[in-house]
C-alpha cells in the first residue's frame, strides 16, 4: 500500500497531487489537518467520482488518532489508514452511488440514512447500518430540465409584442401621412394618431425589453 503522510494538508506537494476533483483539504483530518495519502484509496475515490459524472462531498476521510478517539470513531477505523470515505447523499441516489462504489472496487459499505452520508472503503468486505429508502422517482438532479415550449416562451411573447406594436406604429405613421395628404375632412383627427404612434413604440420597446430579459434569464438557467 502506498501511503505518505504530512504533519499538514498545506505541505503536500502540488505536483504529488493527482486527483483533480478532489484537494487535499478535502482529504485531511477535519480536527488536525493531518493528512495520509493513500493512494489506492484516492484512485478509487476518482474512478468513483468519473463513474458518477458528479461531485462528490466528502464528510470525513483520513481521521488522526486523537480526533478519530474525538469523534468516538471506532479503534481500528479505516480512516485512520486514510482508506475510508463518508460521501454525502445530498445530490447522489444511493442506489446507483453503491453500485458505482461496488464496481470501482471499494468493499466496506455503512449506511447512515439519519445523517444522510455513506461510508465506503477498501475493505474487507462488509456493511453495516440501514439502507437509504428507495426513492419513488428518479433523483431530481439527475433528470435535465425540460426545455420550455417555444410558443409559450417568455421570449417568444416579448417577442411577439414587439413585433405587433412595431407593425402597429408603421400603420399608424402611414395612415397619418395619407389622411394628412387626402382627408382634409377629418384633419382634427391627425394629432391623435402621432400620439397613438408613439404609445405603439413604447410598447415595441417593452416588449423588446421583455425579450431581452426573458433570454437573459434563461441563459442564467440554463434553459438555452
Amino acid at each position: 500500500m502506498t501511503t505518505t503522510f504530512h504533519h499538514h494538508w498545506r505541505d503536500v506537494p502540488e505536483s504529488n497531487w493527482r486527483w483533480p476533483n478532489f484537494s487535499p483539504a478535502e482529504i485531511a483530518c477535519r480536527g488536525t489537518g493531518k493528512l495520509l495519502v493513500n493512494e489506492p484509496a484516492l484512485d478509487r475515490l476518482q474512478a468513483l467520482r468519473d463513474r458518477l459524472g458528479k461531485p462528490l462531498i466528502v464528510r470525513s476521510a483520513y481521521r488522526s488518532p486523537e480526533h478519530n478517539l474525538a469523534v468516538g470513531g471506532a479503534t481500528r477505523s479505516k480512516h485512520l489508514d486514510g482508506a475510508a470515505f463518508d460521501i454525502a447523499m445530498t445530490n447522489h441516489d444511493p442506489v446507483p452511488f453503491e453500485a458505482a462504489a461496488r464496481e470501482v472496487g471499494f468493499l466496506g459499505f455503512g449506511f447512515y440514512p439519519r445523517s444522510g452520508f455513506i461510508h465506503v472503503d477498501l475493505g474487507p468486505a462488509r456493511q453495516w447500518g440501514e439502507r437509504f429508502p428507495v426513492r419513488e422517482t428518479a433523483f431530481a438532479s439527475e433528470t435535465p430540465p425540460a426545455r420550455e415550449v417555444l410558443a409559450e416562451s417568455r421570449t417568444m411573447r416579448g417577442g411577439g409584442a414587439a413585433g405587433v406594436a412595431t407593425l402597429g406604429a408603421a400603420s399608424v405613421e402611414v395612415a397619418q401621412s395619407v389622411l394628412a395628404e387626402t382627408q382634409t375632412a377629418i384633419l382634427p383627427l391627425v394629432p391623435y394618431l402621432d400620439t397613438l404612434r408613439w404609445v405603439f413604440i413604447a410598447v415595441a420597446l417593452a416588449g423588446i425589453g421583455v425579450a431581452v430579459y426573458a433570454r437573459l434569464d434563461d441563459w442564467k438557467r440554463g434553459r438555452r
